[in-house]
């Protein structure tokens, strides 16, 4: 009899699996494929490598205002791959050697619900006291002609490639779809993004996102537009109701992530779910005594530190502390050149919750270790957002290279309802480009 059985080794999964077994209870985790799930091996990691690797080649290039001369800058696909390769497995090394310094028992096998204490898997029931479902996402693929050729990709098909297209089009302004687009157009391909929606990363603020997409220049936005099929070297798209043709040798789908839910037992076990989502309360569980849910197949925050922290909930649950899941003061990351980051609501969100709202937003550059290190011309901005009467920080936005680093800050201050002038009291190390934040404040009056 096990103390917690987790199906599903990605980050819900495999950091439960570490905070329960450090907890001395007796661990099993279920994983078909490799530890780490999507985020470390078809996502967060292996994608932010080969980013990096495009942004190093694209400053090399670039950087004659900063007084440095560049001659025969080169990029080489299989040495990006395989340093991306390398890195991946390091991280899967370390997740695995988690494992085992907190006595946590890896079985790969594909594992299912019986009920609520047990599970199958290979044959074999496995019997526990608790049961933990993380078995994350996949990439949505819809239902368009022509989207089961050989040169359409999602996100893991792309991470694969032996080299670049000359043509791609990415279908899907959101995150994914941004972050490959970036990518790419520094690499020197020709890009095409189409979004059905009238902007590119709908559910972030809008002026972030315009920011964005003005500072993509070279990249073809086709918005408020449907792809109707694809072929060999096109991809149709319908706006306003005329039809046009893109030219493409890669085609890019990132149009949504899918819960992989469908053989896990859930109906077997009584688990009640909404279109393949699994319903959870603020600590995890489901309408099952006994067993939980985190990560992705929640549908409730698809980031890989929110999964972090769903199963840190759902282990002190399982123990009997009290805690919840939050949701208000989750930070979220674009990783293009420049970064977009945010936390907290965005000004129509903070405007609909009935609130009387005070904004100020400042220009990135003038930052003094943002213009030493980015130019006038640097693109970016931050953006708080506070409510009027009461002071407290609602939201704060950011346009910028390096935002990604300082957004926990925004993320801190947002949980603890910091109000503007806490944070005008707070200290901040200078020059860096967490200033930013503090200066912005400072227009709130």
């Amino acid at each position: 009899m096990y103390d917690l059985i987790i199906i599903g080794g990605g980050p819900a999964g495999y950091l439960s699996a570490e905070r329960a077994g450090a907890r001395g209870m007796n661990v099993l985790l279920f994983e078909k494929q490799e530890l780490g799930g999507v985020c470390l091996n078809e996502g967060c990691i292996p994608t932010k490598t080969l980013i990096h690797a495009s942004k190093l080649y694209s400053h090399a290039k670039d950087a004659k205002q900063f007084g440095v001369s560049a001659e025969k800058v080169d990029f080489s696909l299989e040495k990006a791959m395989s340093w991306k390769q390398e890195v991946v497995n390091t991280q899967i090394k370390g997740v695995t050697s988690q494992m085992k310094r907190f006595g946590v028992e890896v079985i790969r096998e594909h594992a299912h619900l019986i009920d609520r204490n047990t599970v199958e898997a290979g044959g074999k029931q496995y019997q526990t006291k608790n049961i933990l479902v993380a078995g994350g996402s996949s990439a949505v693929v819809p239902p368009i002609p022509g989207a089961d050729m050989p040169h359409v990709c999602t996100n893991r098909e792309i991470l694969q490639i032996d080299k670049l297209p000359k043509e791609i089009v990415i279908v899907g302004g959101g995150v994914i779809g941004m972050e490959f687009a970036a990518m790419f157009h520094r690499l020197g391909v020709k890009v095409s993004v189409v979004e059905m929606l009238d902007e590119i990363l709908s559910n972030f603020d809008e002026d972030a996102a315009v920011e964005l997409r003005k500072a993509m220049k070279g990249v073809d936005f086709h918005l408020g537009s449907k792809v109707t099929a694809i072929t060999e070297k096109k991809v149709k798209i319908e706006v306003n109701g005329e039809t046009k043709e893109l030219s493409a040798d890669t085609v890019l789908l990132s149009v949504g992530r899918k819960p992989n839910t469908n053989e896990l037992g859930l109906e077997a076990a009584g688990v009640d779910s909404e279109k393949g989502w699994i319903k959870v309360d603020e600590q995890m569980k489901t309408n099952i005594p006994g067993i939980y849910a985190a990560g992705d197949v929640t549908g409730k925050s698809l980031l890989a530190h929110s999964a972090y922290r769903m199963g840190e909930v759902a282990v002190n649950t399982i123990e009997g502390k009290q805690d919840r899941m939050r949701y208000f003061a989750v930070p979220w990351v674009v990783y293009t050149d420049p970064e977009v980051s945010g936390c907290g609501m965005t000004e129509k969100q903070a405007e609909e919750s009935n609130r009387t709202v005070k904004t100020a937003k400042i220009p990135m550059r003038i930052n003094g270790r943002y213009l030493a290190e980015h130019g006038k011309r640097a693109p970016g901005f931050c953006k708080v957002i506070t409510d009027a009467e009461s002071g407290v920080l609602l939201g704060v936005h950011m346009v910028g290279t390096g935002s990604s680093e300082i957004i926990a800050g925004a993320a801190g201050m947002i949980e603890s309802e910091l109000r503007v002038q806490d944070i005008k009291e707070i200290i901040f190390p200078h020059p860096t480009l967490s200033e930013v934040i503090r200066d912005a404040v400072w227009e709130i009056e």
